[in-house]
């Protein structure tokens, strides 16, 4: 049996300690970084202690403290500290409103093989526009979803529903009960006077980092967009603001802190921002937001016929004087669209194609309400904005002869058995 001497022990005791602490402070256990030169744990962490930053009193560094800070918000004073007028404005109207905008979260079920619900979830942004808990945002945000969270500011969380939808203008309005407490509610602006080069200022939760302010300019006005539904979404607003996923539902402001559009989507050939973001602008909001809260929908007129979409083979069968617009294969008899004088095509002179049945010789529309008109979705764009009992100009082919009519619209059906 080998015999050790004192020594020996002592050497091999002090090289095992000396070995221990290098593992505890190369696995961060142990942090020899304190001033006073003491062995501080991070223990601390993870009894979960809030250690604030917070300025001294001459602000020219930051200490370790255990207070909150507490900063002075008005113009003035930041003025003061050096900043400029620009960066004043972008800090007060994200101070005022930031609170306004909440996250929406939105839970959908889908099954898998062995039909078990599985969960999936989306985040987006909205905006609350009134004390009652209304919150304006996308449709795409809240499409499908089962359930729906808002989280505020400061964290509280509110179950949510849906009120009502647009899907050709991309919006939503969603509805939470904020049990008397007071909300910050962002106000209403203009779409109409909007100039290319105005900052613009965009507040949403993109990658789920809530309350993200971003800025930029106006870039481009009156873009057609083509949303998911295939329609399109006129005079969008376009802007180089950074807006990502998350973003949409949320505010674009203008810089006296007033709501200008509803962010809504990006051009992005890899998935994140590159300058390219679109809005709907705020006046489009404004003519449906209250339809969505009174009737869960907008309210918008209709031509009472069957409209078929012109396409080369029944153009060349037909003989047709033109290649574009939309054929009125029937009228809805005693309706408005009789009474202006619209005409459908003839019973007697039918084609089928696939399931659908065509009559020939009817009225070819190319234009409505001064909006050109080749295609079913042009005539849905043209008519977006037009509400029951409005009057409407109406530009016909009729054999080789152009007509104007004059069309009293009816109620949009909720569905077409076309």
């Amino acid at each position: 049996m080998k015999l050790y001497s004192r020594f020996q022990v002592f050497i091999y005791s002090l090289l095992t300690a000396l070995l221990l602490l290098v593992i505890l402070f190369f696995t961060g256990v142990l942090d020899f970084s304190s001033k006073k030169g003491g062995i501080v744990s991070n223990s601390a962490a993870n009894e979960g202690e809030k250690i604030d930053l917070v300025s001294t009193k001459d602000g020219s560094s930051n200490i370790l403290t255990g207070e909150s800070v507490q900063y002075d918000y008005s113009r003035s004073s930041l003025l003061k500290n050096g900043l400029s007028e620009d960066e004043v404005n972008n800090i007060l109207i994200y101070k005022n409103l930031n609170s306004g905008v909440v996250n929406i979260t939105s839970i959908t079920f889908e099954y898998n093989w062995f039909l078990e619900p599985v969960p999936r979830s989306g985040t987006g942004s909205g905006s609350i526009i009134d004390q009652q808990g209304h919150v304006l945002t996308n449709y795409h945000v809240v499409k499908d979803a089962d359930n729906l969270s808002i989280t505020l500011a400061d964290g509280s969380e509110y179950k949510g529903k849906v009120v009502g939808v647009d899907p050709e203008n991309d919006l939503a309005v969603v509805k939470f009960n904020p049990k008397g407490k007071h909300l910050t509610v962002i106000p209403f602006g203009s779409s109409s006077n909007l100039q290319v080069g105005q900052k613009v200022l965009a507040i949403g939760n993109p990658f789920a980092l809530e309350r993200t302010l971003t800025t930029g300019i106006v870039s481009g006005l009156g873009r057609p967009v083509r949303n998911e539904s295939g329609l399109i979404i006129q005079k969008m607003i376009q802007t180089d603001a950074s807006i990502n996923p998350g973003n949409s539902g949320g505010p674009l402001l203008n810089s006296r802190g007033e709501m200008i559009g509803i962010n809504t989507m990006i051009y992005s050939p890899s998935g994140g921002s590159v300058g390219i973001g679109f809005a709907v602008p705020v006046d489009t909001a404004k003519r449906v937001v209250n339809d969505l809260i009174r009737y869960g929908y907008v309210r918008r007129g209709w031509i009472d016929i069957v409209p078929v979409q012109l396409f080369p083979a029944l153009v060349k069968y037909a003989n047709l004087p033109v290649s574009k617009g939309i054929l009125v294969s029937e009228v809805t008899p005693g309706s408005n669209a009789e009474k202006a004088g619209l005409r459908g095509g003839n019973p007697r002179n039918a084609v089928r194609t696939g399931n659908k049945i065509i009559y020939l010789g009817g009225d070819i529309i190319v234009e409505i309400d001064k909006t050109p008109v080749e295609s079913l979705t042009d005539m849905f764009t043209a008519l977006e904005d037009n509400k029951p009992g409005e009057v409407v100009e109406v530009k016909i082919v009729r054999g080789r002869s152009r007509k104007t009519l004059y069309v009293k619209l009816s109620p949009r059906p909720k569905s077409f058995k076309w």
